[in-house]
């Protein structure tokens, strides 16, 4: 049994080292991205423009009166003293073609004072690389790896993601029991004095994986390592593995495993067929009409909350009107803020959310990102996982370097073996 795990260790370990050390380099700075993106583009976030900011939807409409060939389909509800507002976008149909204009960008950043443009930029873009959108690209590519769209399929690099985190979670255990020493048989005729004797020696032996000997050799100290940070952080490891699982494989797998043991409360999105990418649904109602039909609906369900941002999917034809005080748009936890939701066409309240409350198939699901995150506890969880990439890289590195030895020694061996071989048939 000990060998087919070695061997199950070693094969899966090989195939998903490479996507976990990018996983995992990746992830250590996407843990503090909106940070380094203001850091790296002050430029799009730093407002000088002094005087009293205008409402941020009277600005939407300022921006989509200077590009028709836009929409706007995320807006912030207030505004942080010395920052721009950055709006999301889409492209509108083209009449002339029935498809959607081409833009290169999906973000628009604009002088809350003056209304003026600032700069606009592709979120995620592929190519070219620059500071504006260097830490999107790697925001993507810790979940997608950026594979394009094939055969009508967008979801490859979230499949691809997906499967090698079930096999991560698979791996976890497998290398857990090759950390525990192997068991010495006790004979019934032993007296128990020896049996408990031969007990007490397991857990001597299996302390030493728990630590690194620093006195060894470069291979030694690079598999105390090995073994040693997995056996530590392996708590962790798992939760990163199984959330990774759950976030990629979202509509694939984990939500209906999630629903056939727990009632889950379906949301609006779950209820509708998207529409396809050249046939939008253009509301009827504004965004101002939404978020004052929004604002007194929160007042009925005694929200406190401001409403903090407006979001329109069109390919559901759904509005989202999220409730958070300013500066706090991850909600309480790291879960999402309160939010209501509404119809675009009709402006009806098609359902509600609420962090942290509902059934426990609801609650499970909610956490599935502040785990992932960190944000769950905070900044020490986001100096938690920011830690763990680099555990995860040094992981993957260590293995790696691993099999490359023992395989040189396996290739030596049998070269060795073969010409003493050869020398006794002369």
């Amino acid at each position: 049994m000990r060998l087919i795990f070695t061997l199950l260790h070693r094969w899966v370990g090989l195939t998903i080292a490479a996507f976990l050390f990018i996983s995992g380099i990746t992830g250590t700075i996407i843990s503090w991205d909106h940070e380094l993106d203001e850091v790296l583009n002050p430029h799009l976030f730093e407002a000088r423009s002094a005087g009293e900011a205008g409402a941020p939807l009277d600005l939407a409409r300022q921006l989509e009166a200077r590009s028709p060939q836009v929409w706007v389909t995320y807006a912030p509800l207030t505004i942080e003293p010395g920052h721009t507002i950055a709006f999301g976008v889409e492209a509108k149909l083209d009449p002339a073609t029935g498809k959607r204009h081409t833009i290169d960008y999906n973000q628009v950043f604009v002088d809350p004072v003056t209304g003026a443009e600032i700069g606009k930029r592709q979120w995620g873009a592929v190519w070219p690389i620059s500071r504006e959108t260097v830490i999107s690209f790697l925001y993507r590519l810790h979940y997608t790896l950026h594979i394009p769209e094939m055969w009508g399929i967008s979801r490859w690099g979230l499949w691809l993601m997906g499967g090698v985190a079930v096999l991560w979670m698979l791996d976890c255990f497998v290398g857990f029991y090759l950390t525990l020493p192997p068991r010495r048989a006790v004979e019934q005729s032993q007296p128990a004095a020896v049996a408990r004797q031969l007990r007490r020696g397991w857990w001597e032996r299996w302390k030493p994986a728990w630590k690194i000997k620093t006195g060894g050799s470069a291979y030694r100290i690079n598999f105390d390592i090995h073994r040693a940070s997995g056996l530590w952080m392996w708590g962790v490891l798992f939760i990163l593995a199984f959330t990774g699982f759950a976030l990629n494989l979202y509509s694939e797998v984990f939500y209906p495993a999630v629903r056939m043991v727990s009632e889950v409360t379906p949301t609006p999105f779950d209820k509708r067929t998207p529409a396809d990418h050249n046939s939008p649904v253009v509301p009827r109602f504004t965004y101002a009409q939404i978020v004052d039909v929004a604002s007194r609906e929160a007042a009925r369900r005694g929200i406190d909350e401001p409403p903090g941002a407006v979001h329109y999917a069109s390919a559901y034809g759904i509005y989202s009107v999220s409730f958070f005080e300013p500066g706090h748009d991850h909600g309480p936890g790291g879960s999402s803020p309160r939010m209501l939701f509404f119809d675009g066409n009709d402006g009806r309240l098609l359902g509600r959310h609420r962090p942290w409350s509902g059934t426990a198939g609801d609650i499970f699901i909610q956490a599935q990102l502040p785990l992932h995150s960190g944000r769950i506890l905070g900044l020490p969880g986001r100096i938690l996982v920011s830690f763990m990439g680099l555990v995860v890289a040094t992981l993957s590195v260590t293995g790696v370097v691993i099999w490359l030895r023992k395989r040189r020694a396996r290739v030596s061996r049998n070269h060795q073996a073969k010409m003493a071989g050869a020398h006794r048939g002369a």
